[in-house]
C-alpha cells in the first residue's frame, strides 16, 4: 500500500495573520513540500489542476516536471488534470515529457473539474462534460497506445496519421486514476478500461464513499479488464495532544472557503474523514477507512491547505512520517500498492533497513505495456 500527500495549490489567507502567499511563494511552497514527502519516505505527490482565482496550480505539468527534477524516489502524479478542458493531445504529450524526466515515476490522475465556470474559458460548454471526458479519454488512450492515430470526434479537429511526442517510456503510458467525488460516471470508465479509481472521499460521508468503491468493483468483475485499483482522499491536522491540534487548526476551518460557514469543526470530522487531533486519532481514523473500502491501494493526504503557513505544513509532514505513517505501513502490509512502471524496478533490501521503499515507490506489478 503506497502513503503521499496532495496539494490544490490553494492561496487561501493565513486565518491568524491575514497573510495571503503570492503565486511565486505558494509555487515554490508546493515544492518544497513535494521534498519534505520524498525525505520523509512518502511514496507519492500530486498536484491539483484550478485555474479559478486563489490557485496557483495551473500547470501541474510543469510542476511535476520541476519537481521530478529534484526527487529520486518519490513517485509524481497530478490531482485531478481536467480532462473536459484539456486538449488530449496536449495531455498525451506533456505527460510523457514528464514520465521520462522521472524515469517513469509517474501517475495521471483524470477529473471532469469542479468549477463549471471554467469551461467557457476554455471553449466548451459545462453540458458537454460527460462527453468531453469520454470521447477525450478515448484520444488520449489511442495516442499513447498507437504510433498512428487517425481519428476524428466532435470536439476538436481530426487527426490523420498523427503520432504523439514523445513516446511514453518504455512504450509503457502512465498509469491511469480517475478521480471521482460524485457521480458513477468516472467509476464506469475507471472500470471499463482496468484503470484506477481515486476517490476524493474528503467532503462526504462514508457511506457515500462506500457506494463509490462497491460500484466500482462489481463493474471490474463484469469487465474482467483487471483487478479493482483503489485510493482514498482524507485530510488531518496533527499535533502531540489533541487539543492542541483542534484549537491550533479551528480557525484555519472556520475561514477556510470550503468549511467556513457550514457545519462545525466537530460535525464536520464525525461526517468525513477529517481527523484534527493526536498521531492515534490520525491513525485510527485512516485504519476505520478499510471499513469503507476493503483493502485498498493508496491513501493521500490533504495537508497542505486552507491557509496553513508552509512552517506549519512542514511540521505537520515530520509528524505524518515519524508517527502516523509507519504504523500504517506495518498494519497494512499485506496489501499491495498500485501498478508500477516497468522502469520501476523494486530495490533490494537494505540491511539497515529491510523495509526500504522500491525505487519510484512501484510496489505493485509492473503496468503490461498493453494496459
Amino acid at each position: 500500500m503506497q502513503f503521499g500527500i496532495y496539494s490544490i495549490g490553494d492561496r487561501t489567507p493565513d486565518a491568524r495573520t491575514g497573510h495571503r502567499p503570492t503565486d511565486r511563494q505558494r509555487i515554490k511552497g508546493i515544492t518544497a513540500v513535494a521534498g519534505k514527502a520524498e525525505e520523509i519516505g512518502l511514496d507519492v505527490f500530486a498536484i491539483g489542476e484550478h485555474h479559478t482565482d486563489g490557485y496557483s496550480a495551473s500547470s501541474p505539468a510543469a510542476l511535476l516536471a520541476h519537481v521530478a527534477a529534484n526527487t529520486e524516489r518519490l513517485l509524481l502524479s497530478t490531482a485531478a488534470t481536467l480532462l473536459t478542458t484539456n486538449d488530449p493531445v496536449r495531455i498525451a504529450e506533456e505527460y510523457a515529457t514528464v514520465q521520462h524526466l522521472a524515469d517513469g515515476r509517474l501517475d495521471v490522475m483524470l477529473g471532469r473539474g469542479i468549477s463549471g465556470r471554467v469551461y467557457p474559458w476554455f471553449g466548451r460548454e459545462i453540458a458537454d462534460s460527460r462527453d468531453l471526458a469520454v470521447e477525450n479519454y478515448e484520444l488520449l488512450r489511442r495516442l499513447w497506445r498507437e504510433d498512428k492515430v487517425t481519428w476524428s470526434g466532435r470536439f476538436r479537429a481530426q487527426l490523420d496519421d498523427f503520432t504523439s511526442t514523445p513516446r511514453p517510456l518504455g512504450g509503457v503510458p502512465p498509469f491511469v486514476w480517475h478521480a471521482v467525488t460524485r457521480s458513477t460516471e468516472g467509476v464506469d470508465m475507471a472500470a471499463r478500461y482496468g484503470d484506477g479509481l481515486f476517490a476524493n472521499n474528503i467532503f462526504w460521508p462514508p457511506e457515500h464513499t462506500r457506494r463509490l468503491v462497491d460500484h466500482y468493483r462489481a463493474r471490474c468483475a463484469e469487465s474482467g479488464v483487471g483487478q479493482a485499483v483503489v485510493g482514498l482522499g482524507g485530510q488531518a491536522f496533527i499535533r502531540h495532544r489533541s487539543q492542541d491540534a483542534v484549537a491550533e487548526f479551528r480557525p484555519y476551518f472556520d475561514a477556510a472557503p470550503v468549511y467556513g460557514g457550514g457545519p462545525s469543526l466537530e460535525e464536520y470530522q464525525r461526517s468525513t474523514p477529517l481527523v484534527v487531533g493526536s498521531p492515534q486519532q490520525v491513525i485510527d481514523r485512516v485504519l476505520g477507512f478499510r471499513e469503507i473500502a476493503g483493502d485498498y491501494q493508496r491513501q493521500m493526504f490533504l495537508i497542505d491547505h486552507a491557509g496553513l503557513p508552509l512552517k506549519v505544513v512542514l511540521e505537520q509532514l515530520d509528524l505524518l512520517g515519524e508517527h502516523v505513517v509507519p504504523v500504517l505501513r506495518a498494519e497494512t502490509s499485506g496489501v499491495a500498492g498500485p501498478p508500477a512502471h516497468p522502469a520501476c524496478a523494486p530495490a533490494p533490501p537494505s540491511p539497515s533497513d529491510p523495509t526500504a521503499h522500491p525505487v519510484c515507490t512501484g510496489v505493485g506489478a509492473p503496468v503490461a505495456p498493453g494496459r
